[in-house]
């Protein structure tokens, strides 16, 4: 009777095992077929009723170039400001910051002269952000060119001195990640300067940074060494880099060169910061967001109204749908990435002394083009932990066309990394991004509308998906 009974019991405790694996099944089942049924309702709503189009036209056409420091920049901080408190958010708010104020002045002259080949030619040329100028009289100089900053130490002073150094190293078009490429050769535009003076250089020119051969000089922040003079830095189009290099292979070269750009006193300014609280996690913060500054030579509108715009529609998505966050969702368009980063450096020193944790920062600055997916990075003690936390969201992304991988971020949420969170960049088809990256031709007519909002929508759905994985 009691083997019996023993049976009995077995059998029913085996049922209930089977039973309750089934019903975790269903559950399981049930959960992502909820999960998936949400996503295609955020890309229902940001295909059809999202608005990050109509506010970049409006960033772009009626505010402009946002330089930090400028009136432009003001009336973005304003705009973007009241653009969000339409949202019916919980919270919007300023964040004050100190930002630098360089002014370009006059229209830049590089010109070859006295060519025996050429004669007098002018070049394609833009000051480099951040550089002293020439003064109202302008400087001439003979070009020695060099392809990185150590050949002009192994030059040294006696083949530098006096002379206008002239970079010439390529972005490497063999590499199918731009953004690689760009990392490859933009020591030269950020330290050039500074190396090339302390062997008595009197000027630098640089190679535009892009892939493309064409007469479009790009901009871009130069760092100048404390105790090292400084010297007037100037970017020239990659076409006229190319004609520059064959003619020193010809003969001796001179360059007149005049910029009245300078460095103003800093000026206040702010972040603008909305959000939506959270109901089980006020404290931790799931951030997404863009610089609001740009390059004063054109409308910003890729590099980077269009991760701003982005960031903004995240949160119009999902208020508009309902949707109750458990974690607080902040959108954050930051002011001065270009030419100093002091907002992401002021965001992250406020958050870490409110006690404000952000489980993930999610940055868009590679241009509004199509989405492929995302980089992940973190702090190396806590980065394979969430890794296996994370990479169960391709289940849901790779039907989208996208993909979370190892390697990612962006430059003003870098700041946060010490907290120790998740940092991930917005991955878009970089192909054609270098090509106005910086430049008078980064305008509003080269956003794709759909493009940009299949960026707005990836967002939203790795938000919604971080969100719903409760605390770390």
């Amino acid at each position: 009777m009691y083997v019996i009974w023993g049976m009995k019991m077995k059998v029913k405790i085996k049922n209930f095992l089977v039973l309750a694996l089934i019903a975790l099944t269903v559950t399981a089942t049930w959960s992502q077929e909820a999960e998936s049924e949400f996503i295609k309702s955020i890309y229902d709503q940001s295909l059809t009723k999202g608005s990050s189009y109509d506010w970049l036209h409006y960033l772009t056409k009626k505010v402009g170039a946002r330089l930090s420091g400028s009136p432009q920049a003001a009336a973005a901080v304003e705009y973007t400001r009241q653009m969000l408190d339409s949202l019916g958010l919980d919270r919007v708010w300023l964040q004050p910051v100190d930002v630098p104020h360089w002014v370009r002045g006059e229209a830049e002259q590089v010109r070859i002269i006295n060519s025996t080949v050429l004669g007098t030619q002018d070049l394609h040329a833009a000051s480099l952000g951040n550089s002293v100028g020439t003064g109202p009289l302008g400087l001439v100089g003979e070009v020695i060119e060099v392809k990185s900053l150590q050949e002009v130490e192994d030059l040294g002073r006696a083949k530098i001195e006096g002379k206008i150094v002239f970079y010439n190293r390529p972005m490497d078009k063999t590499l199918h990640r731009t953004f690689m490429a760009y990392g490859g050769a933009v020591d030269q535009r950020g330290g050039g300067a500074s190396q090339a003076a302390k062997y008595g250089a009197k000027a630098v020119l640089v190679r535009s940074m892009t892939t493309a051969t064409d007469d479009v000089p790009h901009t871009g922040a130069l760092r100048y060494q404390d105790g090292v003079p400084q010297i007037p830095a100037l970017a020239i189009a990659t076409r006229d880099a190319d004609l520059l290099s064959q003619l020193l292979k010809q003969e001796a070269v001179k360059v007149f060169l005049r910029n009245t750009c300078r460095m103003q006193k800093p000026e206040p300014s702010f972040n603008v910061i909305g959000e939506i609280t959270g109901s089980k996690y006020p404290n931790q913060v799931i951030l997404v967001g863009g610089h609001l500054d740009s390059w004063d030579v054109g409308e910003g509108a890729h590099d980077d109204g269009a991760g701003c715009v982005q960031s903004m529609q995240v949160l119009q998505t999902l208020k508009r749908l309902g949707y109750r966050p458990q974690h607080t969702l902040r959108c954050v368009l930051f002011m001065n990435e270009e030419n100093g980063g002091a907002g992401g450096e002021a965001y992250a020193k406020a958050a870490i002394a409110d006690n404000i944790f952000h489980l993930a920062a999610i940055e868009s600055d590679a241009g509004g083009f199509l989405p492929l997916g995302f980089g992940l990075s973190a702090d190396a003690e806590v980065i394979d932990h969430y890794l296996e936390m994370v990479m169960p969201f391709n289940d849901y992304l790779q039907p989208l066309g996208l993909e979370l991988t190892k390697g990612g971020g962006g430059s003003d949420i870098g700041p946060l990394r010490p907290q120790k969170g998740m940092l991930f960049g917005l991955s878009p088809d970089s192909q054609r991004y270098f090509d106005y990256h910086h430049t008078h031709i980064d305008t509003f007519d080269k956003v794709n509308e759909r493009e940009l909002t299949l960026g707005a929508a990836a967002m939203t759905t790795l938000v919604y998906l971080l969100d719903q994985l409760g605390s770390p």
